[in-house]
């Protein structure tokens, strides 16, 4: 027949309590403790006793979560439908929050994140989703940031990864990007035919009124012609030489 000690059975039963009481949490853990159910204190780093069956302990992570949004449709403005995925990154600043306020606050997050992508980039159109990410990334992240506050975390960064755009929008973006660079060429020449326009008239207006440019014109012309071996010369009669002869003529 067995007997058993009950002093034996006290020091085992104590000694299992101790043990199971006795919980180690990292640098970057929390514990967040409930005494019957009502929310007690947040411990943490190093050992931490927790008394069974009266208290009960929720681990928190409280190190910088970095979550993959998964590509969301989105339609923009301008009506073009783009596949759009991002990276935000997160962490816990209040434990009791994120346990007491919130169910699954990583879940919660990740639904926030989606809904709001879809949300802030339709508003804008196309091009300013591939050229003002940055502030899209900043609108996107102070959004969330302020609604997981009272969740007790804190969206440090979110950053849009890619844009997917179907291949027949990509070559109609070619084809705008090609039609907008002959428009600046065809402005480009215009204007410069303009400015070449504008110097010849202030050219003509400086000779008209200085009789003796349009000579030195005259002779310049003539000693150009005569340094080419020319067959033919065609030497230019100056106005002023026979506008007396036209005069004499009119009645």
């Amino acid at each position: 027949m067995i007997f058993f000690n009950p002093f034996v059975i006290a020091f085992l039963v104590l000694l299992s309590l101790v043990i199971a009481s006795i919980k180690m949490l990292y640098e970057y853990e929390r514990a967040v403790v409930f005494f019957l159910g009502r929310f007690q204190a947040v411990k943490g780093p190093g050992l931490v006793i927790v008394i069974p069956v009266i208290q009960q302990m929720r681990r928190v992570d409280l190190r910088t979560v970095v979550m993959d949004v998964p590509s969301q449709d989105v339609i923009s403005r301008d009506n073009v439908s783009v596949k759009v995925n991002a990276v935000i990154y997160f962490r816990v600043i209040e434990p009791e929050r994120a346990v007491i306020q919130v169910e699954d606050y990583f879940a919660a997050t990740s639904q926030l994140a989606q809904t709001t992508l879809r949300s802030v980039l339709g508003q804008h159109e196309l091009d300013e989703m591939l050229a003002g990410r940055e502030k899209l990334n900043q609108d996107i992240q102070t959004i969330l940031d302020s609604e997981t506050d009272a969740w007790g975390i804190k969206v440090a960064n979110v950053e849009l990864k890619h844009v997917d755009i179907d291949e027949s929008m990509i070559r109609a973006i070619a084809r705008q990007a090609e039609a907008e660079r002959e428009r600046r060429a065809k402005i480009i020449n215009a204007e410069g035919e303009f400015q070449a326009a504008d110097r010849i008239r202030q050219a003509a207006e400086i000779i008209a009124s200085q009789p003796q440019a349009l000579q030195l014109r005259y002779l310049q012309t003539l000693n150009d012609i005569g340094v080419h071996n020319n067959t033919t010369v065609v030497f230019p009669v100056p106005l002023d030489l026979i506008k007396p002869l036209l005069e004499s003529r009119q009645p």
